[in-house]
């Protein structure tokens, strides 16, 4: 079989986001640009100096996964859950209809901390009233792998499984690792990264962190890109995709929307972003490479968009040192700006919008951004209309990880 045969195409997209829970209400708020930054509502952070977020709201477990499920995951793997039901119902693969066996399908996610309000939860009961309250599920629902492996014993599948744990690029990551694995020779994983990061004790968490924004506007809270810059907002929720190799996705019949086509990762270390110019460009070449992509082929950008000047500084100096002068025209867009940084979860929602992007000819705006102080094209105000064949999507983590993945438009495979 040849390696064309076997290379890893997106059939199937599961969102749960705080725009939007299912492919056509993400994209729509997306595409316009919507914002639903607010003020946190999450028990016990209203006294926290962390006062906006992105939220998931309306989001009912009890309505989507089985109690039996429920009572022993934390709210980042009932995102996980859901998102993947989303995206296998997308892909058109019915539960246990996939394959000649449950082995033909893997599972791998991305985590950066795991159930953290499950494990308060429990935490205050040993606390407060003794080991015998701790329940039985508490060492295993705060676990970062948790939802890799409850995805696998719920859909019955026993192909590859794994979880990344590289910072949030490890979003990114988990997609290069999924489609190593169908280079190597499974027909299916389902993968991505969900987060819940918005519990008092996670919260806390997160204030050690100096690039988190605690502007209490809303407006003003996550502004990459310009000289007002002062942190990013989280987000909770995030998204699984169903990867496939062209093969097995040809003889099920099976629509694509898009090509894994490819990957690079480095490391330059925790918040030295100055140094991240480096790191994140050799990235990019290196995803170029692995696609067989010349620079000028890049049609849209979606931008890591921390929203710390010198990082942002350092993002656009690495597009541009990696794509020559086309780095300094080819569209940008940062569509978490509106939504909040979901962590691992947040470079997974931009590779759903860069699938959609490439799939409607439209790149989305940038919300909460109009005065950028850097040589950058970004999308800013409303969506433009543009003819996309490639998307390269950008991640950086907070400790100090980088990832850049190639997408192509699901029309450019050889017949």
């Amino acid at each position: 079989m040849s390696s064309q045969d076997r290379r890893a195409v997106i059939t199937g997209i599961g969102v749960v986001a705080p725009n939007g829970v299912g492919v056509e209400s993400f994209w729509k708020s997306t595409r316009e640009g919507l914002s639903v930054l607010d003020h946190i509502t999450r028990e016990g952070c209203g006294h926290l100096p962390l006062r906006v977020a992105g939220e998931v709201r309306g989001f009912d477990p009890e309505s989507l996964i089985e109690q039996r499920f429920l009572v022993q995951t934390d709210r980042f793997t009932h995102f996980a859950m859901a998102a993947a039901d989303l995206a296998l119902a997308d892909a058109r693969i019915a539960a246990g209809e996939y394959g000649d066996s449950p082995f033909d399908v893997g599972v791998v996610t991305a985590a950066s901390s795991g159930g953290g309000e499950f494990g308060q939860r429990e935490l205050q009961r040993l606390w407060g009233q003794g080991s015998r309250y701790v329940g039985p599920y508490q060492s295993i629902a705060w676990f970062y792998a948790a939802s890799t492996g409850q995805i696998s014993i719920r859909g019955h599948f026993k192909g590859p499984c794994g979880v990344v744990a590289s910072d949030e690029a490890g979003g990114l990551d988990a997609l290069a690792h999924a489609a190593r694995a169908i280079h190597r020779g499974t027909d299916a994983i389902v993968v991505g990264s969900a987060e819940a990061p918005l519990a008092p004790y996670s919260v806390v968490c997160q204030l050690g962190y100096r690039e988190l924004s605690t502007c209490d506007d809303p407006e003003r809270a996550y502004r990459p890109f310009t000289a007002h810059a002062c942190g990013f907002v989280p987000a909770e929720g995030g998204g699984m995709l169903v990867l496939e190799a062209e093969s097995a996705a040809r003889r099920r019949g099976a629509a694509v929307r898009a090509v894994v086509a490819g990957h690079a990762a480095t490391f330059t270390g925790a918040s030295r972003w100055e140094e991240s110019r480096e790191g994140l460009a050799m990235a990019i070449s290196g995803a170029l490479d692995e696609a067989g992509c010349a620079p000028e082929e890049i049609d849209v950008v979606f931008a890591d968009a921390l929203g710390i000047v010198e990082a942002d500084r350092a993002e656009a100096l690495a597009i541009a040192d990696a794509l020559g002068r086309h780095g300094l025209r080819v569209p940008v867009t940062a569509p978490k700006t509106g939504t909040g940084r979901a962590y691992c979860g947040a470079p997974v929602l931009d590779t759903a919008a860069a699938v959609l992007a490439l799939q409607n000819g439209l790149i989305p705006p940038t919300p909460h951004v109009f005065d950028v102080c850097h040589d950058l094209a970004v999308v800013t105000g409303a969506a433009r209309p543009a003819e996309l064949r490639t998307a390269l999507v950008l991640s950086r983590g907070l400790m100090g990880s980088n990832a850049a993945l190639v997408l192509r438009h699901g029309t450019d495979i050889p017949s």
